[in-house]
């Protein structure tokens, strides 16, 4: 039989990527994903002792990867990075924070601490990485580390859900901007995964028990769960995908 559709083998061998947050948990597995298909990887992250641990576990795989200490929400020094670096062609933005509580205990802090990072940093990232991918013709495709929550509310998240609702609008209006240049810009929404910073919440029966009623699969998310998502949305398996996107919620959103 001839005419059959192909598919090449996945390799983003001579890609540069960038992992924003890539010190650890989400981050620090989309780095080594994208490490492990070929793709040359710049973490960046604000702390350079887990950031340096990182980049060393990695390279010991014989990987290329390098770590950049540098606070996403600081703007100017983030515009002044990417306009010295060599394109990237692929971007993973998992730079992210929450501070939960009741609505009526928010403080404004709170709130523009979450907003600073969570959509402000998001944006301005997103946006100075596009710039150079449109200044030098390539394509490119960006990935913004949403939520479950960027679809649904639920208590206690009202912030947060804001904030990844943000993300989640953002990223289909820069893929309709982008789009003519081939730049495809994408969310992947996790469900809880089990890090450093979702630990606290877990120690708590009850919370752990309302998480585990939820997620159909009767588990935890684990940062490895995220890792092919970010490698089919990195690829050109996913050519076609943009403005959209990709739950990884274990079926919390099902019902």
């Amino acid at each position: 039989m001839t005419g059959l559709p192909t598919l090449a083998p996945i390799s983003l061998q001579g890609k540069r990527a960038l992992v924003t947050g890539g010190s650890a948990g989400i981050g620090l597995g989309a780095a080594a994903a994208l490490a492990g298909v070929g793709t040359h990887v710049t973490i960046i992250a604000r702390e350079r002792a887990p950031l340096d641990m990182a980049v060393n576990a990695l390279s010991e795989g014989e990987q290329s990867v390098q770590g950049v200490a540098l606070d996403v929400t600081d703007t100017a020094a983030w515009v002044d990075f990417v306009t010295t670096e060599a394109p990237f062609d692929v971007l993973v933005n998992c730079a992210g924070m929450s501070r939960n509580g009741p609505a009526l205990e928010t403080t404004i802090e709170d709130f523009d601490a979450v907003m600073a990072l969570n959509v402000k940093a998001a944006y301005f990232v997103t946006q100075q990485v596009g710039k150079r991918l449109i200044e030098t013709g390539r394509p490119g495709s960006l990935i913004n580390i949403s939520s479950q929550y960027g679809k649904a509310g639920d208590h206690q998240r009202a912030v947060y859900s804001a904030s990844k609702h943000a993300v989640e609008g953002m990223t289909k209006s820069l893929a309709v901007e982008w789009g003519e240049y081939d730049i495809r810009v994408n969310t992947i929404c996790p469900t809880v995964i089990q890090t450093r910073r979702t630990l606290p919440m877990l120690k708590d029966p009850a919370a752990l028990k309302y998480v585990h009623d939820r997620i159909k699969l009767n588990r935890l998310g684990r940062p490895s769960d995220i890792m092919g998502a970010v490698v089919y949305l990195a690829s050109d398996w996913s050519s076609m995908v943009t403005g959209t996107s990709l739950v990884v919620d274990g079926g919390w959103l099902a019902d």
